[in-house]
């Protein structure tokens, strides 16, 4: 049974707060620290690598809740 439309928009809220607390940490000193050092995967620094690849899913995941709450509400 799929979610009342009036529950649909809540849920949502809470998944994109979710969403950037989660991508906040990730992105926060303790873990940048982890990835900042010499190593490197094809030429690219890890660290480089890393907030990319984090920023990529943030975007990703973020227009994935987008696109899933707009097909909820059609």
């Amino acid at each position: 049974m799929p979610p009342r439309p009036d529950q649909a928009e809540p849920r949502r809220g809470q998944r994109l707060l979710f969403l950037s607390v989660l991508f906040g940490v990730l992105l926060n000193f303790p873990l940048l620290a982890v990835f900042d050092h010499d190593g490197r995967v094809g030429g690219v620094p890890i660290l480089y690598l890393y907030v990319l690849l984090v920023w990529v899913a943030l975007v990703a995941f973020t227009g994935y809740l987008a696109r899933k709450s707009i097909r909820n509400e059609e």
